[in-house]
């Protein structure tokens, strides 16, 4: 969805020539006759609305384009067809009422370059027998309340590790709580997968970094998908061959050090070993191939680590800039754990204004604003308008969630707002959707919730906070960055001041 560079615009002409026949049959079987689109802003040859997304973030500008044009809207990217859904209501129809219609992900001709045919994992996988098999497999096995919970003893010493390295920064020093964050989550994460840390975690995160970006993109192959030349003169291929390769060699390296390093009679189970176990059995309609699991793996990762790490940067951001909520849950906090050494889950549950301080950084900041893609298997209708099959389907959740029609002082972080409502992010409330609704809702909310709540808390209870010399709480920049997740653009600097000594290793 990034806007393209000029060097791949001069190509524009020249993709016009020769894919004019083949977008005019495209719109033809859009416009289906009959068929009741929804409405569109104006268009211009070939590239059609992109125009429209250029030096914006996507979820702004179809926010900005959605109050002109209507809360489901139709978009043609080059030669893509992309319905944005803008409101409670279009969400509603997409993700329940016609959940089924929308079961499905689009699979683009530069994400398959990077995840074959018969090789996805659990996000990308098409809807059907393979798909209901790894989802259940997810809730039953891999990220059920009771497995979420036996990981607890990994979550707490990561999160000890993360406050020590905290604690460790000579004063006045700033910290970056961004790099240190990204290690927790990371780390805690992949003990929990794998069952001990990788030794090449520093490469993981900067290839996740890269992923996270080349995903993002939609490139001149994909905007064309009929047109050999768009595949020619982009370099996007190239990237994701690389990208693929370097993600086969690293989940190989992955299994092989877990198969080495692991004890047979500790009686534990990481999250590989459940794969491999189940695989082992056999017992399934759709057998468990290692290229399955080893996507299955990579998608933990990156879901584990990534939103987790964002969303305890965006929280804390928040709380820097509105001190009266960061007195308020620093208060609370103090007041529940006085005298403890650290904190611990069991500690968790009488933080209740906190858990209100995640609920509104979560509104302001869906780790995916856009959710994942969907793609429409059948033709249907949504608020009165006809959607064609093969269409994309994006679910603005970060504009439906910013919306004044749902939300008092939409733009102001209040989390006061949920302190007498029964809205939650359980997929139910179809104004805000930070982990999505329906059948592809995020498998694992619970997984990352409880990493964000452990972290927040040890940090709100051992450590004042204050700005880097200088600085007031206004001056702290809050730009995004686009990537399949929404990142700070610039890492999250703070001064820690030791407020309750964090305890030795």
């Amino acid at each position: 969805m990034a806007s393209l560079p000029l060097h791949l615009l001069l190509f524009l002409p020249l993709l016009a020539a020769v894919s004019y026949h083949w977008l005019n049959r495209a719109a033809s079987r859009w416009r289906g006759g009959d068929a009741r689109l929804p409405p569109s802003p104006w268009a211009l040859p070939v590239i059609g609305h992109l125009h429209h997304l250029a030096g914006a973030l996507p979820h702004r500008a179809m926010r900005d384009l959605a109050a002109r044009h209507g809360p489901l809207m139709l978009l043609r990217l080059g030669g893509l067809p992309v319905v944005v859904a803008s409101s409670a209501d279009a969400a509603r129809e997409v993700m329940r009422a016609r959940d089924l219609d929308f079961a499905t992900r689009p699979v683009t001709r530069m994400v398959r370059l990077v995840i074959p045919a018969g090789a996805e994992g659990i996000i990308f996988a098409p809807y059907g027998e393979g798909w209901r098999q790894i989802r259940k497999i997810c809730t039953v096995e891999l990220l059920s309340a009771r497995r979420v919970q036996s990981f607890r003893p990994i979550r707490e010493e990561e999160a000890g590790r993360l406050l020590r390295a905290v604690a460790s920064a000579p004063p006045p020093r700033a910290v970056n709580l961004s790099e240190l964050l990204s290690v927790y989550a990371a780390d805690s994460s992949v003990r929990a997968i794998i069952g001990s840390r990788f030794k090449d975690r520093d490469t993981f995160l900067v290839m996740l970094e890269r992923g996270l970006k080349l995903f993002a993109k939609m490139s001149l192959p994909d905007l064309f998908p009929s047109s050999r030349l768009a595949m020619l003169v982009s370099r996007m291929p190239g990237r994701m061959q690389r990208q693929r390769q370097e993600s086969v060699a690293f989940m190989d390296a992955i299994v092989r050090e877990h198969e080495e390093s692991r004890v047979a009679d500790d009686g534990k189970e990481d999250l590989l070993d459940v794969l491999l176990r189940i695989q082992r059995e056999g017992d399934l309609q759709v057998p468990l191939t290692a290229d399955n699991i080893k996507s299955a793996v990579g998608d933990l990762f990156a879901g584990g680590s990534e939103t987790a790490a964002t969303s305890l940067q965006w929280t804390m951001a928040e709380l820097m800039r509105t001190p009266r909520v960061m007195r308020k849950v620093q208060d609370e906090v103090w007041q529940a754990l006085a005298g403890r050494p650290t904190v611990t889950e069991d500690d968790l549950g009488d933080l209740r204004y906190m858990r209100l301080v995640i609920k509104e950084s979560l509104r302001l900041h869906p780790p995916v604003p856009l959710l994942l893609p969907r793609e429409c298997r059948n033709t249907c209708r949504v608020l009165g308008f006809d959607v064609p099959v093969g269409t994309i389907v994006f679910v603005n959740a970060w504009a439906i969630a910013r919306d004044p029609n749902y939300w008092e002082k939409p733009e102001e972080f209040v989390p006061e707002r949920f302190e007498n409502s029964k809205v939650d992010f359980k997929g139910t409330d179809f104004e805000y959707l930070p982990f999505g609704a329906g059948r592809r809702m995020c498998p694992g909310m619970v997984f990352g919730l409880v990493h964000l709540e452990l972290a927040l808390a040890g940090l709100l209870y051992h450590f004042d906070w204050e700005m880097p010399s200088g600085m007031k709480a206004a001056d702290l920049d809050m730009t995004e960055e686009m990537g399949v997740t929404t990142r700070r653009l610039h890492d999250l600097r703070l001064v820690p001041v030791v407020r309750v000594p964090v305890p030795v290793e």
